[in-house]
């Protein structure tokens, strides 16, 4: 199964504070540790969200909204995406993450919408679509 694992974003984060070098080496060797597990997909971290923008839909109309956002603990400072056996080896995996941020922080993990999870409403001509945009992706 795939998870993306957000690291939620911390008042220090928003104001665009940048790790400490012994913080980037211990995410480095954690990140080192994925990747030899098999386990990472894709990591990055996120600029704050006042260099960021929402756009917010209603029918056909489109607004586009400049950050900064509120909620600070509703916004995300990085990601992960994890190819995992279950949700059980990703809450394993950020339980030995060091500590993201300089306080208290918190990580979220979601699973990944999978093809099959759409059933009878995914098509075939869907199916096929959704197969040749992976293989694109994945550069074959």
């Amino acid at each position: 199964m795939r998870v993306m694992v957000l690291v939620k974003a911390t008042d220090e984060s928003e104001k665009g504070v940048l790790p400490t070098t012994e913080l980037l080496e211990a995410m480095g060797r954690y990140n080192e540790e994925l990747i030899n597990a098999g386990i990472m997909l894709a990591a990055d971290g996120l600029k704050p969200s006042s260099e960021g923008k929402r756009i917010a839909f209603d029918g056909p109309g489109r607004t586009v909204i400049d950050g900064p956002f509120t909620q600070t603990r509703e916004l995300v400072a990085g990601f992960w995406l994890w190819q995992v056996k279950d949700m059980d080896e990703a809450v394993a995996w950020v339980k030995r993450c060091p500590n993201p941020m300089p306080g208290p922080s918190e990580i979220e993990i979601r699973p990944v919408y999978e093809v099959a999870d759409f059933g009878e409403v995914l098509t075939p001509d869907l199916t096929e679509m959704h197969d040749r945009m992976r293989e694109k992706l994945s550069g074959n």
